[in-house]
Formats: C-alpha cells, sequence, structure tokens
C-alpha cells in the first residue's frame, strides 16, 4: 500500500435481510474510504444501518454484495479462519458494554488477547502494563470488573484494544454507558491516541455531538450515506 492509498475502502456495499416475504435494505450501496491515522465516527438513529455497516467493516457479517477492502485485501472475500486471523493481526474492538470478564482482573482483561498470538505470560503482563500506564489505569491493574467505575471498565477496555498493536480500532457506541463528563474524558482519550499512536479509528454514534469529536463523519440514512464532513473535495467525489 501506498502512503496516499486508503486504510479502508468500501464500494457499493449492500446488505440486504429477508424478513418473512420482505427484503430489508439495511446498507443500500454505500461507498466510503478511511484514511489512515484518522477518526471516522459513522453517524445514525437506531436502525440506520450503522452498527451493520461496522460488522461488515469488521468482517462480523457477510455483504449482499460490494467490496470492503482493509489494508489492501478484500475481507469480504475471506473465510472465516482467514477472517479469525486478520482481525487477531490487525484490529482492535472497544465495546459499549465494556465486556471485560468478571472473573479476571483490568491486567489479565488487557492481556488476554495476547493469549491468543502465543506471547509468554511475562511478556503479556508487561505488555498490558504498557498501555495501562499510556492509559492512565496502572493503578486499577489487580482490581476486578465490579471493583471499578464505569469510566475505568472503558479505559480497561481501550488498553485492551491497543494491547495488541492493531492498525484499526473499531468502537461500537464505547461512551453509550459513560456520563457526559466521563464520555468527554473518554472521546480526549480516543483522539489522542489516534494522533500519538497514528491508529485509524473507527466508531459508530447515535449522537451527533460525539461524532463531532471525530476528523471525518458519515451520516447514515436508511441505509444510505446522505452527509459527509471532513473529507477533501477530491474524497467526496467516491
Amino acid at each position: 500500500m501506498s502512503a496516499s492509498s486508503p486504510i479502508i475502502s468500501v464500494r457499493n456495499l449492500k446488505k440486504i435481510y429477508r424478513i418473512g416475504p420482505n427484503r430489508v435494505h439495511a446498507l443500500d450501496g454505500i461507498s466510503f474510504d478511511v484514511p489512515g491515522g484518522s477518526f471516522l465516527a459513522i453517524v445514525g438513529t437506531s436502525g440506520s444501518g450503522k452498527s451493520t455497516c461496522l460488522n461488515m467493516l469488521a468482517g462480523l457479517e457477510r455483504p449482499t454484495s460490494g467490496t470492503v477492502r482493509i489494508l489492501g485485501k478484500r475481507i469480504d472475500q475471506m473465510d472465516e479462519r482467514q477472517l479469525v486471523r486478520f482481525r487477531r493481526e490487525h484490529v482492535g474492538f472497544i465495546f459499549q458494554s465494556y465486556n471485560l470478564i468478571p472473573s479476571m482482573n483490568a491486567e489479565e482483561n488487557v492481556a488476554m488477547p495476547l493469549i491468543f498470538r502465543g506471547i509468554p505470560k511475562e511478556q503479556r503482563q508487561a505488555v498490558a502494563r504498557k498501555y495501562m500506564e499510556k492509559i492512565g489505569i496502572l493503578d486499577q491493574a489487580t482490581h476486578m470488573p465490579n471493583q471499578m467505575s464505569g469510566g475505568q471498565q472503558q479505559r480497561v477496555g481501550i488498553a485492551r484494544a491497543l494491547a495488541v498493536n492493531p492498525d484499526i480500532i473499531f468502537a461500537d457506541e464505547p461512551t453509550g454507558n459513560l456520563d457526559s463528563h466521563t464520555t468527554a474524558e473518554v472521546l480526549a482519550l480516543l483522539r489522542q491516541i489516534v494522533k500519538e499512536q497514528k491508529k485509524t479509528l473507527v466508531m459508530v454514534t447515535h449522537d451527533q455531538s460525539i461524532a463531532d469529536h471525530a476528523d471525518i463523519q458519515i451520516r447514515i440514512i436508511d441505509g444510505k450515506i446522505v452527509e459527509r464532513k471532513g473529507y477533501s473535495d477530491e474524497q467526496e467525489k467516491h
């Protein structure tokens, strides 16, 4: 890939669900690019298609038609084994509900994805502590999830996503369970990560004020892109 190539390129993406005799167009032919090292917000109301779009980008759902190219590779053509490997090597996830394992402490939760890469325990612990320190939660290392606030749990989730050193981070309503003050702190942290660590972040949200923290925005209504913000004139043509 050249430096000018988008890290994600989506073309004419469609997802049609059959519900009885009806066909529901969750995504209706959307196209967009995501430049490397940028923060994209996909914004829309419930049922707009934004979460379906994120699932397609992450390879969690297959499109009915169209292409999804990430890091120059057609993930829409990969089988499940290839997708699992691709996600393990290139992708980090941040969830609205944190998805921490209740029986593991914070450090163990952060280190968990490294188990699947076959990294030895001492090295996993060192990596986990490195990112917990970056996020400002190293003092929470031995705390269990039920001993932490929502904001602290989400920081653990962010550290876990970063621990695999991903090229791309997908975030699904990452501040949905947080109060306004903590939301502002988490969004500032995400922007800092994109800027300092040159990560590409794709976030889904229903809240325009949260989307406004991103570099670029795509608004989806009824499976179609109705507005783009932050794109250059050349990028708008896609």
